[in-house]
């Protein structure tokens, strides 16, 4: 990011963070890779060195750390060691499920699932979306049925990232009772904290086209019974829950997105400096400077821009409208920055040995993940014209 951006605190956090992705990641990410999952003993490393749950209170075994920007300076260093997969999982336990506990949680579920959040002993995923339906969560058929102090869970999601390594999910599902060919209306649907039991089944991973190191996978419910005590919140509550949650999420595909824009530029230049074409290094050609040029500028307007939108979010002041026009605009152009990268680099570009391979692959998320660019230009509009 820019200069005065960040603070001394935020340099010492960047410290710890190189060295963890240094030793924890680096040696076993490539495996990892192949695997297309991680290995559990990156969660409880992450843990110990204090890098999870950032914002959980000290009671609860966290650092209560509410400044945003000390998760920015962990995508950062995921993303200079090329580690974005690691920074994904973490957003997803962190940035989705995380706050769903501190906002609604009570004190008995806080006291039982955060410390184990925050020392990596129980990794958690987000399953809101299903087949056929994905953005519109109004579509979810997910079922909850009551049955004494139990609710019966019954039903499919899809896209789950930490799906298989994951403990548990932060499940949506419909309460009212409405059939499930349905659209659910504002108040059809409840959030669940569901961990892994009998009749929670975990599909195959599913083959994605970058961020491979990161699994993803279908969850099925087939008669789940799940405790009246993991209900979040309120019944009927689910889907205000998720759209007062959703600004958190689209800020953190945002600073990621911008994140892995601004290493892959770095490298770019990097790259086009040694390579030589014709005798002279690829930064001599004036096609080049100037393509280098418009995306340092793009860079830089998108850095002030995310960083205006954390200092909001910081201030508590973040709606959803402005967290999805930042999202919207960071992935995009993140999306078209690393396609420029990509073709500075030529024939190598297309050779996933090379990091803009990865991060072209990897970017390609951004704009679908947290709500497509089309949802999101949907809700800006809407509000323009409310």
């Amino acid at each position: 990011m820019f200069a005065g951006f960040y603070e001394e605190l935020h340099e010492e956090f960047r410290e710890l963070a190189r060295e963890f992705s240094a030793r924890e990641v680096a040696p076993h990410y490539a495996d990892w890779e192949k695997a297309h999952r991680m290995d559990r003993s990156l969660w409880t490393a992450a843990g110990e060195q204090g890098l999870l749950g950032l914002a959980v209170p000290e009671e609860f075994g966290g650092m209560g750390l509410n400044d945003y920007r000390f998760r920015m300076v962990l995508d950062e260093e995921l993303c200079r060691a090329g580690h974005e997969s690691v920074g994904l999982a973490f957003h997803l336990h962190d940035d989705w499920v995380l706050p769903a506990l501190l906002r609604y949680g009570n004190d008995e579920q806080q006291s039982r699932w955060l410390p184990r959040m925050v020392d990596g002993s129980l990794v958690t995923s987000v399953a809101w979306t299903e087949p056929g339906c994905g953005s519109d969560l109004r579509g979810v058929r997910t079922k909850a049925v009551p049955d004494g102090e139990v609710w019966v869970l019954d039903g499919q999601k899809t896209f789950i990232g930490n799906g298989i390594t994951g403990d548990a999910a932060l499940v949506l599902a419909r309460t009212d009772g409405s059939s499930p060919t349905e659209r659910g209306g504002a108040n059809s649907f409840s959030l669940f904290f569901v961990e892994k039991t009998a009749g929670y089944d975990v599909g195959s991973p599913l083959e994605k086209m970058g961020l491979t190191a990161s699994d993803t996978a279908e969850l099925f419910f087939t008669g789940v019974r799940v405790p009246g005590a993991n209900l979040i919140g309120e019944l009927g509550a689910g889907l205000r829950y998720v759209h007062e949650l959703l600004p958190q999420g689209r800020l953190a595909v945002a600073t990621s997105s911008v994140a892995l824009a601004a290493q892959t530029l770095r490298a770019t230049r990097e790259y086009v400096s040694q390579r030589q074409v014709s005798d002279r290094s690829v930064d001599e050609f004036q096609n080049t400077r100037f393509r280098l040029a418009d995306m340092q500028v793009s860079l830089e307007v998108t850095q002030h821009y995310v960083a205006q939108a954390v200092t909001r979010f910081n201030d508590g002041e973040l709606s959803l409208t402005d967290a999805s026009k930042t999202k919207m605009w960071a992935s995009e152009r993140a999306k078209e920055l690393i396609d420029q990268c990509l073709q500075l680099h030529g024939g190598y570009g297309y050779i996933l040995e090379y990091p803009v391979a990865k991060a072209y692959l990897a970017v390609r998320l951004f704009t679908i993940f947290g709500g497509t660019s089309e949802v999101l230009r949907d809700t800006i509009a809407r509000d323009l014209v409310s």
